[in-house]
């Protein structure tokens, strides 16, 4: 049976990445996803001794987490089987082709207890972006092409931890406004972080300079604030534990010992029968 098309090309993704390196990069949005791991690993009463950090940045987030050992966001990762109390997966999962394969092998690499935290872009980022540029192309082309990465809304990308076995699993979000005096410094700005189009269905021929311009105007008039753009980030905070013996489990249904109504000291209501 042959593989259906992948959605991302890994080699365009890296070559996205050492420009942005090169370039001196704009990581804002990765220390901000930074500050929000240390909050969730402050809030855990647990000391942890074998960290690592997946990301497809390793040498900005060694600067984050000098103590953990760093490794490439590849499709195969380089962690060896129950070898870490603490993973982080770092604003790289959402250009996965497999992100279910990705958290299975986090799972794999922790050792029982062993917490895992992600933070990646959700399924709101950059979508006043895809809309400008999706009717502009329309207008201007006659058609349209892959050019922002589609992302998953939250209740989908929790259940990617269930499905990858992790244990009291919780994923919530923040939501990030920015301004940009126009699009071309927009575009500079998503180059800086390395989140250029690399999609493997993206236009390998350059587009009309009309496209874009049509493209900033539409901005400008739907999603612009005292004639800036906008633009949000979803970012999406995933955090699950490895199966052990020593965490809680729910009841058995029928092994409550204390009635609800009980237990908020208020008075109890049946329902007439044949109600729904």
């Amino acid at each position: 049976m042959s593989q259906p098309p992948l959605l991302v090309d890994r080699d365009q993704l890296a070559r996205n990445r050492q420009r942005a390196m090169h370039m001196g990069g704009d990581f804002f949005l990765h220390e901000e996803a930074r500050f929000e791991i240390q909050d969730r690993l402050d809030m855990v009463n647990k000391s942890f001794t074998s960290p690592a950090v997946i990301t497809g940045f390793p040498e900005l987030w060694a600067e984050y987490f000098p103590e953990a050992k760093v490794v490439p966001d590849d499709d195969i990762l380089s962690l060896e089987e129950g070898a870490h109390d603490l993973l982080i997966h770092a604003m790289s999962l959402h250009w996965a082709n497999d992100p279910v394969g990705q958290l299975i092998q986090c799972n794999r690499a922790l050792q029982p207890d062993g917490l895992m935290i992600t933070a990646f872009f959700g399924d709101q980022t950059l979508n006043e972006l895809r809309a400008c540029l999706g009717q502009a192309e329309t207008m201007v082309c006659g058609g349209l092409s892959p050019r922002v990465l589609p992302m998953g809304e939250l209740r989908d990308l929790g259940a990617l931890l269930q499905r990858a076995s992790f244990a009291l699993p919780v994923a919530d979000k923040t939501v990030r406004k920015v301004s940009y005096p126009s699009l071309s410094r927009m575009v500079e700005d998503l180059r800086a972080m390395g989140e250029g189009n690399a999609l493997n269905g993206r236009l390998r021929t350059p587009s009309p300079a009309r496209l874009f311009a049509t493209a900033e105007q539409l901005y400008k008039d739907h999603f612009s604030e005292d004639g800036r753009l906008i633009a949000t980030f979803d970012m999406v905070f995933l955090t699950g534990w490895a199966p052990d013996e020593s965490q809680p489990k729910p009841l058995m249904p029928g092994s409550a010992r204390m009635r609800l109504a009980d237990a908020l000291h208020t008075e109890e209501f049946k329902l007439p029968e044949g109600s729904a």
